[in-house]
């Protein structure tokens, strides 16, 4: 069985179930209402052990998830949450040894989950042009333990990316739609592309930019909600709060020729009626120039 070392970040959990996370440093103690704990002695347990604190009240040891180190990393700004975040990794095909670009990197939330799924051969640059967001999130990323696999960039991203051909990018800023060429350019021919934004009016100028640049196909727009149970056997049931709208996501991929944006059977056949109409009607005008000139002549 595995113990756990200074540097090493850890969960505890009391018996109600409250989750504390914290990194083990040495001359540190945890205070809580349940008493104290030395750092020093919770690397005398395994993890799944029970550790006492000095009022003989005790906490269980894990090593926490992905998750919990996402939901417990220092927050400047609005992070994306666990259930975007799962479904993006798996949309945008996120795996160990890809290249993957991000913009803007905010707290570093979805940098962590980007970084711990392209360990240990990929990279993840992530632009940032506020430096204060910037360094919040590079000490989040380092009390993960997963710097080596981060690039951090501190710039505007109007003048583009400086990768090309990576096989996935992230966008997370305020107007999405403004770099979906810097984008594009930064992507592989095929590559993978994801953006959360709030509103539904960002998606519509994203929905628009994508159709007038004509370059992206197998474009989806869905959103998650995500409802917990209160774990009682006999009495199971929702509980009162739910994770309920945090984003829409936009996933999309980019090809290198043009192509005609796909359309719901219901739009195919509107613009279908609107292209016939044209066509009958341009017959029509033909039909009428013509029938004057025969009669003028």
């Amino acid at each position: 069985m595995r113990k756990p070392q200074f540097g090493d970040m850890i969960l505890l959990l009391d018996p109600e179930g409250k989750r504390i996370v914290t990194r083990l440093t040495p001359n540190v103690r945890l205070d809580s209402h349940l008493g104290f704990i030395k750092h020093e002695t919770l690397l005398e347990y395994e993890y799944g052990a029970r550790v006492p604190t000095q009022l003989g009240e005790s906490y269980i040891l894990l090593e926490p998830s992905t998750l919990d180190l996402i939901m417990h990393v220092s927050r400047a700004t609005q992070i994306v949450y666990p259930k975007e975040i799962g479904y993006l990794l798996l949309k945008m095909n996120i795996h160990p040894g890809m290249r993957v670009v991000e913009a803007g990197t905010g707290s570093g939330a979805m940098t962590l989950a980007l970084a711990q799924t392209v360990q240990p051969d990929g990279k993840v640059y992530t632009y940032e042009e506020r430096a204060e967001h910037q360094a919040n999130a590079r000490k989040n990323i380092a009390r993960a333990k997963l710097t080596p696999y981060v690039e951090f960039r501190e710039r505007d991203i109007r003048m583009g990316f400086d990768e090309r051909n990576a096989d996935a990018l992230f966008l997370d800023v305020r107007e999405p739609w403004l770099f979906l060429a810097q984008a594009h350019a930064a992507l592989k021919p095929g590559g993978f592309f994801g953006s959360l934004v709030p509103t539904t009016n960002q998606v519509s100028e994203m929905l628009a930019e994508m159709e007038r640049m004509s370059n992206w196909v197998e474009i989806e727009v869905s959103e998650l909600l995500q409802r917990k149970y209160k774990i009682n056997a006999e009495r199971l049931r929702p509980d009162d709060r739910m994770v309920a709208h945090t984003g829409f996501i936009l996933a999309a991929r980019p090809v290198a020729a043009s192509v005609t944006p796909l359309r719901t059977k219901r739009e195919a056949k509107f613009f279908q009626k609107q292209r016939s109409a044209l066509k009958q009607a341009t017959a029509e005008r033909a039909a009428t120039q013509t029938q004057g000139t025969d009669e003028n002549g």
